[in-house]
């Protein structure tokens, strides 16, 4: 810990960034050494007079702040020198020399970790293809990789829960903050079933300028980057961009040549910078030498598993604005149905909130669940519409389980 305050010392610095608080390292070897240096120490730095400026400030009360939010909030720093720290990362040109982690450690290394990246106003098809290539990539063994934003980010994320495996979302702010509101609903199931991972401390607002630098984590982390739909001018051609600097395998999914949204991916196809993507196998073909355990040892989810999960026509799935119930009928589930449209968790939330509404701490206590797992769970049942949130934070089932 003692050592960690250095780390945010030398990471806050204005106007340092990644590249100036690498070379400060490169020559001083540990932040410690640096904080500890004589203005004379900095005069050799190939760095403007400004960058070497912010490193006379040697005030930890900023530092100090950001560990006691990180400890509070349960986030993880990982630091450049860290044996965990993605060997991937460590070799782009400029890789990030702190990272917060809200959620689960990964070895990325050892992941076949796909980014999945598209526009945030796509086509209703788009966020269908993006949803449904996610959930076969995460069933097949993949690491699904992407942001948070609606559109393509949100519908990989939500593929990737809807199959019941882990997915990390890279943000362009502090892990603590929610954007776009639109997205609240998935932060918390992201952190339970995976990891939120950023380079900026708590409390930092999402930024324009700071998307293409997080776009560089993004691709830096995966072996490829699949791109779903958009335009030659975009966030995710930046992101492509970067992919194609750091030697990451490049992939797009191809869109009729009379829609609007074609031209981004059409064009990199076109341009043979990325490979024709029509189903998960098409990439994970290419690496299944590589993680033979991984993706050749993952049970597929069969057809009709896959259809039921996947998001219905509707443009955003976000969760009900409102508390009021709904004036309808509650569906009834056939017993023969129920496996292939719910998980083991999601039937035994809908049984216990079949006759009253409950809180997510009475769920757990009445399925003895983990409460991760319920929330998680909880988050699905909504954007499918099979469970409503009454006042209280109260949750009721609005379909029937035949028994």
């Amino acid at each position: 810990m003692a050592e960690l305050k250095y780390w945010l010392w030398l990471t806050s610095r204005k106007g340092l960034g990644a590249v100036g608080a690498l070379t400060v390292l490169d020559h001083f070897t540990t932040p410690e050494r640096a904080f500890y240096a004589e203005k004379e120490d900095y005069e050799t730095l190939p760095l403007p007079p400004f960058a070497k400026n912010a490193l006379l400030d040697k005030s930890l009360d900023l530092p100090n702040r950001i560990l006691g939010d990180c400890d509070r909030l349960s986030m993880r720093i990982m630091t450049f020198q860290d044996a965990d720290y993605p060997q991937r990362l460590r070799q782009i040109a400029d890789p990030p020399a702190v990272l917060y982690v809200k959620g689960k450690t990964f070895l990325f290394d050892e992941e076949a970790a796909i980014a999945v990246v598209g526009s945030r106003n796509p086509a209703v098809s788009s966020r269908q293809r993006a949803e449904r290539l996610s959930m076969e990539l995460a069933a097949k063994g993949a690491l699904v990789v992407s942001g948070i934003a609606e559109g393509i980010d949100s519908c990989a994320v939500t593929g990737a829960l809807k199959a019941g495996k882990p997915v990390v979302s890279v943000l362009a702010g502090g892990a603590d903050r929610v954007f776009p509101k639109e997205s609240r609903w998935l932060y918390e199931d992201v952190a339970a079933a995976g990891a939120l991972i950023s380079e900026y401390p708590p409390g930092t607002p999402h930024k324009g300028d700071h998307f293409n630098p997080r776009n560089r984590i993004l691709s830096g982390l995966c072996l490829g980057v699949l791109a779903v739909e958009c335009e030659v001018q975009s966030g995710t051609m930046l992101t492509v961009n970067h992919a194609l600097e750091q030697g990451r395998e490049v992939y797009a999914v191809p869109i009729g040549l009379d829609e609007s949204c074609a031209r981004g991916t059409n064009c990199l196809i076109r341009d043979r910078k990325a490979k024709l993507v029509e189903r998960a196998e098409d990439i994970l073909e290419d690496f299944v030498d590589l993680y033979p355990i991984k993706l050749a040892g993952a049970a597929p989810l069969s057809r009709s598993v896959v259809e039921a999960r996947l998001t219905r026509v509707e443009d955003k799935p976000t969760p009900p604005e409102k508390p009021e119930r709904p004036a309808r009928r509650r569906e009834c589930v056939p017993r023969a149905q129920q496996k292939s449209r719910f998980t083991d968790d999601e039937l035994a939330i809908l049984a216990a909130a079949a006759q009253r509404a409950l809180t997510a701490d009475e769920i757990v206590e009445k399925t003895q669940i983990p409460a991760k797992r319920v929330l998680s769970a909880l988050t699905m049942l909504q954007v499918e519409g099979a469970v409503e949130e009454r006042p209280g934070r109260r949750f009721y089932a609005m379909v029937e389980l035949e028994s």
